[in-house]
């Protein structure tokens, strides 16, 4: 990535790799540990950080172990195999700058329903047990945190080495090559897409396991399911369920079309999605409460009605694409706008911009609906604490930070087209404010 591509000054884009590098590894290990060992409390880990310093994260810090070695190859292998065996339709990805256009396998829903039917059965018939996965999570963290760095120095040596497509470059800076990544579309062959076994396979997967896994190991502690760990283990798996719907939607997003694959997006779902994602159900293992009936039941439907309005503007979007402009929105023509713009290779390309329905109340407005979900499977655990909430905020600011990036890659892209598109809709994520 050239310092002209960059959204944030280079010095700042520099600065915030090097603290991320280092410092959310670490953060993954606290996290856990806060939630398991320190009843939740921020302060508690930070007054336990300040007394005994750099000793005494390593002292928390679980070591990698044999068992938590198998739990991840033997899941990674299962979604590995899943990806490449399991029917699907074919799909075509967006056409990237070089021209190049990927094709993928859209077995997600099938590869995601398999795994949680498999796990549950291996729980129901006794063959294995899910508590054992949040007994030996800080250890199975740690072992991916590790195992991720490395693999995420595999990605960057095969982007030098052996590309899978003309979607690839070096920065000439190495730090910003692992980070960002060297390939657009990386493959181990011809069929297995690196990035969907990453993002979606094995991270999102990993995001529908894990509510169930808690509440497996919270009613074995307690004899019981409190309806807060119910109410965040259903919105949440219903979300996931909508990820799946939706997948072939997804590979047409920022994350797999325009970040490449390096440790922002593979490590990040490697391990930090599967804990930072998770944590209010990590949280609520040990910290059961009871919201009765009501509170429980306007939570349940909030979360579930912000979850559809997120899927339902992916899919207004997706249709109107599909139909090339054609298809009604909200029972009328659609408002667009027709914009041109030129590829790498001097091609002139089109593309429909979406100005009525749910884009025409902010340029992205699907991100106001996945903040308010996130939210809502995170309020079951009421406000004794913060650390329930730090997904939350974290996607408040990621998305927020999404939007800017892809506004200023629309604007590189559109030019002209997307002044106008700005001056049609003028709010970047939440109508009337912002």
């Amino acid at each position: 990535m050239a310092e002209s591509q960059l959204v944030h000054p280079p010095l700042f884009t520099y600065i915030s790799m090097l603290a991320l590098l280092t410092l959310v590894p670490p953060f993954v290990i606290l996290m856990w540990y806060t939630n398991v060992h320190a009843d939740g409390s921020v302060l508690q880990t930070f007054n336990y950080l300040k007394e005994n310093g750099l000793q005494g994260l390593i002292d928390i810090w679980p070591r990698p172990t044999a068992i938590a070695g198998k739990i991840i190859i033997c899941y990674a292998l299962f979604e590995a195999t899943l990806q490449l065996l399991l029917p699907g339709k074919r799909v075509q990805g967006p056409i990237s700058p070089t021209g190049h256009r990927p094709v993928y396998k859209a077995n997600g829903m099938a590869a995601y329903t398999v795994t949680l039917i498999t796990y549950l059965s291996l729980w129901w018939f006794g063959i294995f047990n899910p508590t054992v996965v949040y007994d030996h999570l800080g250890e199975i963290l740690s072992t991916l945190n590790f195992g991720s760095l490395i693999f995420c120095l595999f990605l960057y040596i095969k982007g030098h080495v052996a590309p899978s497509s003309t979607d690839h470059g070096s920065s000439g800076n190495i730090i910003v090559d692992y980070y960002w990544g060297m390939e657009l579309y990386p493959r181990i062959g011809k069929h297995f897409d690196i990035k969907v076994f990453t993002n979606c396979r094995f991270g999102m997967v990993s995001w529908g396991l894990l509510p169930i896994t808690y509440c497996i190991k919270q009613y074995e502690e307690y004899g019981s399911l409190s309806d807060s760990m119910l109410i965040h283990a259903i919105i949440t798996l219903v979300y996931v369920t909508k990820f799946f719907w939706w997948e072939a939607g997804y590979w047409n997003t920022m994350d797999i079309a325009h970040d490449r694959a390096g440790f922002y997006i593979c490590w990040g779902c490697l391990v930090f999605l599967p804990c930072m994602y998770t944590s209010p159900g990590m949280y609520l293992v040990k910290h059961p409460v009871n919201l009765g009936p009501q509170l429980a039941i306007s939570i349940l439907v909030a979360g579930i009605l912000c979850v559809y309005i997120n899927y339902d503007c992916d899919r207004q979007r997706q249709e109107f694409r599909r139909t090339n402009g054609k298809a009604l929105v909200w029972g009328k023509a659609p408002s667009k706008i027709v914009a041109s713009y030129t590829t790498t290779t001097g091609e002139t390309k089109s593309s429909l911009l979406l100005t009525s329905g749910w884009w025409g109340l902010s340029r992205h407005f699907h991100y106001v609906p996945e903040i308010l979900a996130s939210f809502f499977w995170s309020v079951p655990a009421l406000f004794n604490h913060i650390m329930p909430y730090f997904y939350v905020i974290y996607l408040t600011g990621l998305l927020l930070d999404r939007a800017k990036r892809d506004d200023e890659r629309c604007k590189s892209k559109y030019g002209k087209y997307w002044k106008k598109y700005c001056e049609k809709v003028p709010y970047r994520v939440i109508p009337g404010i912002y």
